[in-house]
């Protein structure tokens, strides 16, 4: 048998091909992105559930002149094989290699960049508004899951669409409401009348025709509308989506080809906003994933044969998991303590809090604006809301977490996972802008971990200082340190000194506190005598340890954080307002652009937050200056 994939170099070779080729084609999808996510990781289940979807769109719409616009791009693997970078697709994920998301600077197949859910329609009705203005006749295809459904942001997007009745096609792929099996045939063979060019031109000219009746004309068009709305609204979804201004076609099977671009094909001529829903299943292809299509979301390497993940580093558990552990000991004992999650309550490590104290779990959704402000009505009326959220997703809901929480002084905690870099999802997901953004907002306490340890022991005091409280932790294990089995309170804005030394101090935040203790030790050898201190609080600041500290030498700061406004910013603030502006400060951190994706440890490693990479810094920084002549 031939090997179709190797003969598919753009869009344009689809158009040959047979049916029959083009369901090989499938099969060979699947198998190389199952081969590259065994060995990388990634979105896997997503991607597989849509490649046939994917195939369709490339055979009937003209990318890049028509704009596809993939929601979150999850599930855009398939796209990235078919539009010229099968080659590449080993490189998957990796430092320097193509990302795991849409990128326009990566293709021109590639219309926008996302990684957060639920933008697609909304750019996509900016992108049909700007081909209107600019005259072209492109069609503009906004393909969203029905996770991202739950987005706000997608409804605003829909309300807009409808209301300008723009030439925009949404395609929502949904691998998981159970309507499939309820409305079976019976909507297939709606949706396949209602794609009917004959049927969608009659329709327009009797509505216009009976618009053009006085009296009796609107009468009579009121009463086939809601004839139509009833008969469509009992076996099908789509009253919602006609109300908002959208035509609705489906459901409809995504894994038929066939069917696929027969619908795709009688859509593309029409010329205002349409909603197609496509059934497909999560996984599809790998048996393992399908079987379990949560776990196989977004995976970590596996053994492709069994499914079975790769363990990482051994020993230690993970700060979520930690941090799960610790709330669901401190609710034993507080009822006042409720959770709250934005659709990741396994990745959050709140799945354990959902089992044991179900009356106090709440999953939101992908809805962080909703679950800062939900959390804060929660705070207002006398209970212990902790939000656990990835730091890049709690930039979605910037103005909640400053008007709803901070303003009013509410005790919100926010528990932050995912700081720092997070590895190979790249930029979209890197969580280091969360001090920069949480330390300007007054009332609010921002602190973080040098261990798994402390970060129990923080979460204990951050639930007793009845303020605003953010406390951020990173992705991956523990250091493997003892954990207390007693709780004690942690006084807000007190560092905490691990080392003495004579020519400066090392003030690292969280995850930088280890590497700095190496640091300190390995300088000593040479003659550097450093202070190490736990920084702690990135708000409120530990003044008088700093004022004492700079007294003796130089500063540096240590933070897996922005450089730009975060940690280092804040202590040469501090300096500045207390008039001691002689002291000599090194600050050290992440560069004023986005970080690549790549593995944690390379980041680290090329940005010089290691032992090695603070050492250079020091060395740098206190070598002896060149006598003048």
């Amino acid at each position: 048998m031939n090997n179709i994939i190797a003969s598919v170099n753009g869009p344009s070779d689809l158009a040959s091909l047979s049916y029959p080729q083009l369901e090989q084609l499938a099969a060979e999808i699947r198998d190389l992105i199952i081969t590259t996510c065994a060995t990388n990781g990634g979105h896997l289940a997503p991607s597989l559930g849509v490649v046939e979807l994917t195939i369709a769109l490339h055979r009937v719409f003209r990318s890049p002149e028509d704009r596809i616009v993939w929601d979150v791009g999850h599930q855009a693997y398939a796209h990235k094989i078919l539009t010229g970078r099968r080659d590449l697709f080993p490189t998957l994920r990796k430092l320097d290699g193509i990302s795991g998301f849409p990128k326009r600077a990566e293709s021109p197949h590639d219309v926008f960049d996302v990684g957060h859910s639920s933008t697609s329609i909304s750019a996509s009705v900016g992108m049909a508004v700007g081909r209107d203005l600019g005259r072209r006749k492109n069609k503009v295809v906004a393909v969203i899951g029905d996770g991202s459904m739950t987005g706000g942001i997608a409804f605003e997007g829909l309300n807009h669409a409808g209301h300008l009745n723009k030439d925009l096609v949404v395609v929502l792929n949904d691998n998981e409401m159970s309507i499939a099996e309820n409305v079976g045939a019976l909507s297939n063979f709606l949706s396949r009348t209602m794609t009917n060019e004959f049927v969608h031109k009659i329709k327009k000219e009797m509505e216009s025709f009976l618009e053009g009746l006085d009296g009796f004309g609107t009468g009579a068009l009121k009463v086939a509308k809601r004839a139509e709305e009833s008969l469509k609204g009992i076996f099908t979804p789509g009253m919602l989506f006609e109300a908002f201004g959208f035509e609705y076609i489906g459901p409809i099977d995504g894994h038929d080809i066939h069917r696929l671009q027969e619908t795709l094909e009688k859509v593309r001529n029409f010329d205002d906003a349409v909603l197609i829903h496509v059934l497909t299943k999560k996984g599809k292809g790998y048996p393992p994933a399908e079987k379990n299509p949560s776990l196989f979301h977004g995976i970590g390497p596996f053994d492709r044969s069994t499914g079975k993940v790769f363990k990482g580093k051994g020993g230690t558990s993970s700060y979520t998991a930690i941090f799960g552990d610790t709330l669901c000991r401190l609710a034993a004992d507080d009822d006042a303590i409720v959770a709250i999650t934005a659709a990741m309550p396994d990745g959050t490590g709140l799945a354990p809090f959902a089992r044991e104290y179900p009356e106090r779990f709440f999953d939101v959704g992908i809805a962080e604006q909703h679950g800062v402000t939900f959390a804060a009505g929660l705070a207002a009326d006398g209970l212990k809301p902790v939000f656990a959220v990835y730091s890049s997703f709690l930039q979605r809901a910037y103005d909640q977490v400053l008007h709803d929480v901070c303003l009013q002084n509410l005790p919100v905690v926010f528990a932050i996972d995912r700081a720092g870099v997070v590895g190979n999802d790249g930029p979209t997901h890197h969580g280091v802008f969360d001090l920069s953004y949480l330390r300007q907002m007054p009332n609010m306490t921002v602190m973080a971990p040098r261990d798994e340890n402390e970060l129990q022991h923080m979460l204990y005091s951050a639930l007793r200082y009845g303020t605003p409280t953010s406390l951020r932790y990173p992705r991956g294990n523990g250091i493997g340190v003892p954990l207390d089995q007693t709780f004690r309170p942690i006084p807000a804005g007190k560092g905490e000194v691990l080392r003495r030394g004579k020519d400066g101090a090392l003030f690292a935040v969280g995850t930088m506190v280890a590497p700095a203790l190496e640091a300190a030790q390995l300088l000593s050898g040479e003659g550097y005598d450093l202070a190490v201190v736990n920084a702690r609080f990135i708000k409120p600041l530990d003044r008088d340890l700093l004022l004492e500290m700079a007294a003796s030498g130089h500063i540096f700061t240590i933070e897996e954080n922005a450089l730009k406004g975060g940690f280092g910013t804040a202590v040469l603030e501090l300096f500045e307002e207390a008039g001691q502006n002689q002291v000599s400060v090194t600050r050290i951190g992440y560069p004023d652009r986005f970080v690549e994706q790549g593995e944690q440890a390379e980041l680290l490693q090329r940005y010089g937050l290691t032992t090695a990479g603070i050492c250079d810094r020091v060395r740098t920084a206190l070598a002896p200056q060149p006598a003048e002549n």
